[in-house]
């Protein structure tokens, strides 16, 4: 009998996969499955010859998303699940997550629709304190930014910045830089066909007067990070998520990116439910855990 093929789903800018996907592939053919690396807009894929197909990588769908988003209902195999890709694809799900009592960044959303100047962008602009920028649609770190409010520079260059967005037609999020991030880092929990695996304290990515990202930034990473309040928010974050798209399926994967509010208490930054990185690196058992759980949705 031969080994199961499984489908991890890359793009173009990582077609043998990232290195944290290649601990998994290998943690895969330990557990006797065969891991294939595939490019998701890759045309030649057949992808009905997976028995799962598992999305990683895919870090260049946020100038497409409608296209990954048809293809992954294309998918019947899909890991996790199109509708799950398609409501934490758009950022504004953290109004959601708000709604239902979940703390969160605190957020000024600006529509393209509402065709802001750049006077009106100016005065929703923080008038105290560093605040980032960034797009409702996007992978990582890119096209996003944070600045501060006391130099007629960075002003200029934020307005510029969200009017760039606005006129390419993407919806637009301004949240507060919250400082102790600079101290304590970003913390991601990791869980596993619904139950936690690992966490890991991140740097923080963003200086003052970077220009927006335009790639993946790079993470410096260490073990740990998950006390007892990151762990139950998170573990509210995952249940809020489940009951707003209406299936109680257990994600194959979820990570959620916790960061301290101004009073030291986590906020949810994101909850990751379509391409993150889960850091394998920081838990040698976390892969082998990723490959049983895959093992148990084959069979």
């Amino acid at each position: 009998m031969t080994d199961p093929r499984v489908a991890l789903v890359t793009c173009s800018d990582y077609p043998e996969l990232d290195a944290d996907d290649r601990i998994l592939a290998d943690a895969l053919k330990d557990a006797g499955i065969e891991a294939v690396p595939a490019i998701w807009d890759d045309p030649s894929v057949q992808w009905d010859e997976f028995a799962l197909v598992v999305v990683r990588s895919t870090w260049d769908y946020a100038g497409r998303r409608d296209e990954f988003i048809a293809w992954a209902k294309s998918v019947p195999t899909i890991m996790n699940h199109a509708d799950v890709l398609e409501w934490n694809t758009d950022k504004h799900y953290l109004k959601e997550m708000d709604e239902r009592g979940i703390p969160v960044v605190r957020t000024l959303w600006l529509d393209p629709a509402r065709h802001l100047t750049s006077q009106a962008i100016h005065t929703r602009l923080p008038a105290l304190g560093d605040y980032v920028i960034k797009p409702t649609i996007s992978a990582g770190t890119q096209d996003t930014a944070r600045y501060q409010e006391y130099t007629a520079q960075a002003r200029g260059e934020a307005i510029m910045h969200v009017r760039d967005l606005l006129r390419s037609g993407r919806h637009v999020m301004i949240q507060p830089y919250l400082k102790l991030i600079d101290e304590k880092g970003e913390t991601s929990l990791i869980f596993i066909d619904g139950e936690f695996s690992h966490a890991a304290r991140k740097n923080a990515m963003l200086s003052r007067g970077d220009a927006p990202s335009l790639s993946y930034q790079q993470e410096e990473l260490t073990a740990g990070g998950a006390d007892p309040e990151y762990r139950e928010l998170a573990e509210r974050a995952i249940e809020q998520a489940h009951a707003i798209i209406g299936d109680n399926e257990p994600f194959l994967y979820a990570r959620v990116d916790l960061i301290p509010g101004d009073d030291g208490e986590p906020v949810l930054l994101e909850i990751e439910l379509a391409e993150p990185t889960l850091f394998f690196s920081v838990d040698d058992q976390a892969a082998q855990r990723f490959a049983a759980a895959v093992a148990k949705r084959i069979a």
